[in-house]
């Protein structure tokens, strides 16, 4: 049986390692929106047949309400908890973000340089628009370099395609019959490929892999210990969530582990949402903790990194603009600033309100569609939309 836990909370500040222990105070009204947020996400999971997922909210290192439903893995019974590990995948474009903007503060770069400054191959580019010079690292970061959105430039349907590229080599032999599809910071056009880019760009320019990195300069100075990169460690694996696919009512596991290679900076982080919540504290800036957030990143930076640069076209299904790294929806006259994540069967989202200092954060373990095209419970990614929505219209007004 789906549960839930809600928490109410004392005046003590939040030991992000140990939620279950913490309780602090919630304004009126929480405990009735929370609990139809609850019975939204814990009958919709129900309805589509999703094996597990965890929705969580969170004001600065405090969190307030944390439900867990459903299993982590069918085979042993193993249910979702606290402790569930999840794969992100493209929420891990943030962190990759989040580097670059570490090395612009530290004086590594720019973000208006060019792309080719640091990576000399994409001169093999054919760009029909001028000079691949005009592609820049902001580019990148948004989405607006005019590169294509997947990896590979074919669908990954058959049986004998590669999960992803597992070597820099690979994309490099794609250059010369790769070709920009819009003039550069013209229009959005989303792009796993701009970001496996500024991954490389880290890595040339620190000397580190991109996991090493990230790993040194951003998990752990915010404590986030039990979160790592593609193929699980051996004292983790009885926290892993399996993920699954699911149509026409058939529910086929998708696998513990998988390799995103190259692209791991496009989506190859895996974490519990102890470690996530702990992310979010970041992002809003818990007061008590500044001076160490700002030890990885001034709050005047990730502000930066929250203005709009251009618009998404679209229904608004991350954003309706896209930042340097995240996207923006603006609901109600409020911004909320975050990001989403689709990836063998798992879909995931967070959003934040920068003003509240409040987050919400959701994903889900099983993938695919429901027998009724076109309904809510369609999608996993759908459904996530939903449940985003609801907390958008019945929680986070609660903080304003």
């Amino acid at each position: 049986m789906p549960t839930r836990r809600l928490l109410r909370l004392a005046a003590a500040a939040l030991s992000l390692a140990h939620p279950v222990a913490a309780r602090a105070q919630t304004p009126a009204g929480f405990d009735r929106a929370w609990a139809d947020v609850h019975a939204l996400f814990a009958s919709s999971l129900g309805r589509q047949g999703i094996a597990g997922g965890s929705l969580w909210f969170v004001r600065d290192d405090q969190i307030l309400a944390h439900d867990d439903v459903g299993l982590a893995d069918r085979a042993t019974g193993r249910a979702v908890d606290d402790s569930t590990i999840y794969h992100w995948a493209s929420i891990t474009k943030t962190f990759t973000a989040i580097g670059i903007m570490q090395l612009r503060d530290r004086g590594f770069l720019r973000l208006d340089d060019p792309a080719v400054k640091y990576i000399p191959e994409l001169r093999m580019v054919h760009d029909t628009f001028g000079d691949i010079s005009a592609v820049t690292i902001r580019q990148l970061m948004s989405h607006s370099a005019g590169f294509r959105n997947p990896t590979w430039p074919w669908a990954g349907d058959k049986p004998w395609h590669p999960f992803e590229p597992t070597q820099w080599s690979q994309l490099v032999a794609m250059m010369p019959y790769t070709e920009l599809l819009f003039a550069p910071g013209t229009r959005f056009g989303y792009s796993n490929p701009g970001i496996v880019f500024l991954g490389i760009i880290i890595e040339r320019l620190t000397g580190d892999d991109y996991e090493v990195y990230v790993d040194k300069n951003i998990l752990k100075p915010l404590e986030m210990y039990h979160s790592y990169f593609d193929v699980t460690p051996y004292h983790l694996l009885r926290f892993r969530s399996n993920s699954y696919d699911i149509s026409h009512g058939r529910v086929t596991p998708v696998g513990l582990d998988f390799d995103t290679g190259i692209t791991v900076s496009n989506g190859g982080l895996n974490a519990p949402l102890t470690d996530m919540a702990k992310y979010l504290a970041f992002l809003v800036g818990a007061p008590a903790r500044r001076a160490a957030y700002d030890g990885v990143l001034k709050q005047s930076s990730l502000e930066e990194m929250w203005r709009p640069i251009l618009p998404v076209p679209g229904d608004g299904a991350e954003g309706d603009s896209v930042t340097a790294g995240f996207f923006v929806l603006d609901r109600g006259g409020r911004r909320y600033v975050g990001k989403t994540g689709s990836q063998a069967g798992f879909r995931s989202f967070f959003y934040i309100q920068p003003g509240s200092h409040t987050a919400a954060i959701g994903v889900t373990n099983t993938s695919g569609s429901s027998d009724t095209p076109g309904s809510p419970d369609a999608d996993a990614s759908l459904m996530l939309r939903t449940v985003r929505d609801r907390i958008i219209e019945r929680v986070f007004p609660l903080f304003h």
